[in-house]
């Protein structure tokens, strides 16, 4: 059970997303997001507040009547409930309602409490609304994408339960909930923020965690097939040079093949004074896809925790507007609905991950290229070479997918596009930017599932099994539990999709 409080860390976020655990709302929370209801409806009493009793937007000029304001928040909620393309993923959508249920807890916003009951009422039975990829420009916040989250908190729209889209309303009479009823402000404070892009982002940096650390293996093992020099991989070496991310990069490559017998030290052979050819057999260094990988990991390492620091103080942050501010007994208008900070750290995210993606297909191309290994058939095809294909229809796939990737790591940041009347003159694009990272994930996914299966491919033609890392050993009997060794040609796309799933799962 996670408690909402003062601070939620990224971890506890994950673990309600990710790992199930069941969010309560403490009494701190509830005080805190009743006074700020209360004081709002006494505060607005006799003042020009924006969204309470004036329009939005721009036609903010225009004053609500009093019995014109309830109806308001429900038209702002229904009208901006707009979006199109692909829903969102369950996880994606459970993440942005607690990405929007922790900010609202914040006592920033002026909701009624109820709202905040619901919110956690659908985490905790796994209710997820309808959301569609597009819609928000990330200015207003996401503006159509919450409003689809908001249209589930009045009993409209679908949402996705037990693995169907149903309607709200007989999926809250199946579980015994009831609508909020709209208050003072509820549909602007609902769909005036960044939770969906950062709810999307929470989701990205899971996975970019995983592929992180499946690259690394991945090059591990790779280091092993071709028994490479340790010293690349030394703390001497990696220390020699101050970014954080390469030493750690190194220290966990050097941790994972610490039990390895393939692994070589250059003492050993070419610094022990016998090697006298004019020509050497051996490489003497390895291609850069094999000995920089510190070097290029490294950054990948660093930009991945700086987004997730970054969406840490997001989703604690109050993305909303106007900041109801009870302790100095005022209202303040201002864009803490902006989007900036999530769409640049998505773009970040989406270009490190492209990179590691470009990575395991050079290490692809290394294994299947003999000319180039000079230790593998081509493609390797442990078949009959002309008559039989190996790896080699896989590689068009793990090489198309990569393409699309550097093409997709073109910044949203800087694409904004003025709408709303020029009122939003500059915009984020967060949202859009979030939801392109996450292809480019699942686009490494696919190409490090490829580079897998001719890994342990690679091993058994060289028959290393028994010689490999322990870390190198457990996943190489993983992923032959799902495609054993073969050497007939076989459709290869189920095998594609379990080994990324197991890498998603794992």
């Amino acid at each position: 059970m996670n408690t909402i409080n003062e601070y939620l860390s990224l971890g506890e976020f994950e673990s309600i997303i990710f790992g199930n655990n069941k969010v309560e709302i403490s009494d701190l929370v509830l005080n805190r997001v009743n006074e700020s209801f209360n004081f709002l409806k006494e505060f607005s009493g006799n003042k020009v507040i924006y969204g309470v009793n004036t329009g939005f937007g721009p036609m903010a000029q225009y004053r609500i009547k009093e019995s014109d304001q309830i109806q308001l928040q429900y038209n702002l909620i229904r009208s901006h409930s707009s979006g199109t393309g692909k829903p969102l993923s369950p996880v994606c959508a459970k993440a942005a309602i607690l990405a929007r249920l922790n900010t609202l807890s914040l006592g920033n916003s002026g909701v009624h409490p109820s709202v905040i009951h619901l919110m956690a009422e659908l985490i905790n039975r796994d209710i997820t609304p309808l959301i569609f990829e597009h819609g928000g420009v990330g200015a207003s916040g996401d503006l159509v994408q919450l409003s689809h989250l908001a249209l589930v908190l009045i009993g409209e729209g679908e949402v996705f339960y037990k693995g169907d889209r149903r309607p709200t309303q007989e999926v809250f009479e199946i579980e015994g909930l009831k609508p909020i009823q709209v208050e003072i402000r509820e549909g602007l404070a609902l769909i005036n923020g960044t939770s969906v892009m950062t709810g999307i982002g929470v989701v990205n940096v899971h996975h970019a965690n995983k592929l992180l650390d499946w690259s690394l293996k991945c090059s591990c093992a790779i280091n092993e097939l071709v028994q490479a020099y340790d010293d690349h991989l030394s703390a001497e070496l990696n220390e020699a040079k101050r970014h954080k991310g390469q030493q750690e990069v190194a220290a966990r490559m050097r941790k994972n093949l610490s039990d390895s017998t393939l692994i070589r030290k250059r003492e050993d052979h070419l610094y022990s004074g016998e090697n006298t050819e004019e020509i050497f057999k051996e490489k003497v260094q390895e291609y850069y896809s094999i000995r920089c990988v510190p070097q290029i990991l490294g950054p990948v390492l660093e930009t991945i925790n700086n987004v997730a620091s970054i969406l840490e103080d997001e989703f604690n942050s109050a993305n909303d507007n106007p900041i109801i501010d009870v302790k100095n007994k005022h209202v303040y208008h201002g864009g803490n609905f902006h989007g900036d900070y999530i769409s640049l750290e998505m773009d970040k995210l989406k270009i490190v991950i492209t990179k590691l993606t470009m990575l395991a297909e050079r290490q692809l191309n290394y294994l299947l290229n003999s000319k180039i290994n000079e230790l593998l058939p081509p493609f390797v095809n442990l078949g009959t070479l002309g008559f039989n294909f190996g790896m080699q229809g896989v590689q068009f796939t793990a090489t198309s997918t990569t393409a699309e990737s550097q093409m997709l790591s073109n910044p949203m940041y800087v694409h904004s596009i003025p709408n709303n009347n020029d009122n939003q003159d500059i915009v984020s694009m967060g949202t859009n930017s979030a939801v392109i990272a996450s292809k480019v994930i699942e686009n490494a996914f696919e190409v490090l599932s490829i580079e897998m299966i001719t890994i342990v491919q690679a091993i058994d033609y060289l028959e290393q099994k028994d010689k490999i890392s322990s870390v190198t050993k457990k996943w190489y009997d993983d992923v032959r539990n799902i495609i054993p060794t073969f050497k007939e040609d076989q459709v290869m796309y189920p095998f594609v999709q379990n080994v990324k799933d197991y890498l998603i799962n794992s």
